[in-house]
């Protein structure tokens, strides 16, 4: 018998609202100078577009004129996004241009332009965007509520920050709510079961605090080198951004953004960063084998995150740590 795909039923598992908040769409490296790509978030067709100025904009897909997307091109673009002319992007249709604030900047076959366009009116949907740590993010709400707080900057993320490594870039589809992923932030007792380390962490903070939360679990970790005691401290702002710092074997920062492709399809892309100084002196083969076995790790929460059911009200035992103190935290982003 064939096992039915979770995304087949997802929706019988988990019935949680999309979260709001700022969520990775793409790396910075993805989206040149003069290009623009589809995209597909929060169960809505959008655009990227950087302009020549060189700033990442990000704009509903379909052209109000007469409906065609605005992500793919025709002939000299065939085959990638539509064309970007100055600060706009252009409908492959009739060439109508749009700003990033969803301004229409020209009709180049028309003289006279509709009213709205002609008192500069936004006619395209936009979105807030901002561009930190090498990633592009939007804003999403379901009741287009402004941004309620910001995301981090993160030096060590820098592009021009010599000291740590390039990203090594690892993304995934996962078929669950995103709450159901985060929560692995507040479950040390899995790190032993589901990827069979020696030993439970010890939870040493856990901390809530408006729109962020910070967590730090103590560990010991087996090394080609002997035991080390190692530290996996970790930091949310919002729903969809984490960063995670893993130190004692080999300084690493993992940047780890959740994106709602719909309520129960998350986009899941994780960046690792690690310090040149740690990977000196013969480190570097201990250095690949840690994102190895975080990779691992990775796949082995997937099996169970694309089968598991939510339970508003779970079984929980004394030491199972701060589940309903993470979903009273978490429950601030769900709008139905």
């Amino acid at each position: 018998m064939t096992e039915m795909l979770a995304s087949d039923k997802d929706k019988t598992r988990v019935n949680l609202p999309m979260p709001y908040g700022w969520f990775h769409v793409l790396y910075s490296h993805e989206l040149e100078v003069g290009q623009s790509k589809p995209l597909n978030y929060f169960d809505q067709e959008l655009v990227a577009f950087r302009t020549e100025s060189g700033v990442a904009k990000v704009v509903d897909a379909y052209c109000p004129h007469m409906g065609a997307h605005l992500g793919y091109g025709v002939r000299s673009h065939s085959g990638t996004g539509a064309a970007v002319v100055g600060e706009s992007i252009v409908c492959p249709f009739h060439g109508w241009q749009y700003n990033g604030e969803g301004q229409c900047t020209k009709i180049p076959y028309s003289a006279k332009v509709p009213p709205r366009i002609q008192r500069g009116e936004q006619v395209l949907g936009s979105w807030q965007v901002r561009e930190m740590n090498q990633t592009i993010m939007v804003w999403y709400h379901p009741e287009g509520i402004a941004p309620l707080f910001e995301p981090e900057l993160i030096p060590e993320a820098a592009a021009d920050n010599d000291a740590w490594t390039a990203p090594h870039i690892v993304s995934r589809d996962i078929y669950t709510h995103m709450q159901e992923i985060g929560e692995n932030a507040v479950d040390a007792a899995h790190f032993h079961f589901v990827h069979g380390t020696d030993e439970i962490p010890e939870v040493a903070a856990q901390v809530f605090d408006g729109h962020s939360m910070h967590g730090s679990l103590s560990t010991r970790q087996p090394t080609p080198r002997g035991v080390v005691d190692a530290n996996i401290e970790n930091r949310s702002v919002g729903p969809g951004l984490s960063h995670v710092w893993f130190t004692g074997i080999c300084d690493t920062l993992l940047l780890a953004s959740l994106t709602p492709v719909t309520k129960t399809h998350t986009r899941a892309n994780y960046a690792y960063i690690q310090k040149k100084e740690a990977l000196a002196g013969g480190n570097a083969k201990l250095g690949a084998a840690l994102l190895a076995n975080l990779d691992r790790q990775q796949a082995e929460d997937i099996i169970i995150w694309n089968r598991k059911k939510h339970y508003k009200r779970p079984l929980l035992c004394n030491a199972d740590g701060a589940f309903m103190q993470f979903r009273r935290w978490y429950s601030q982003f769900l709008v139905e």
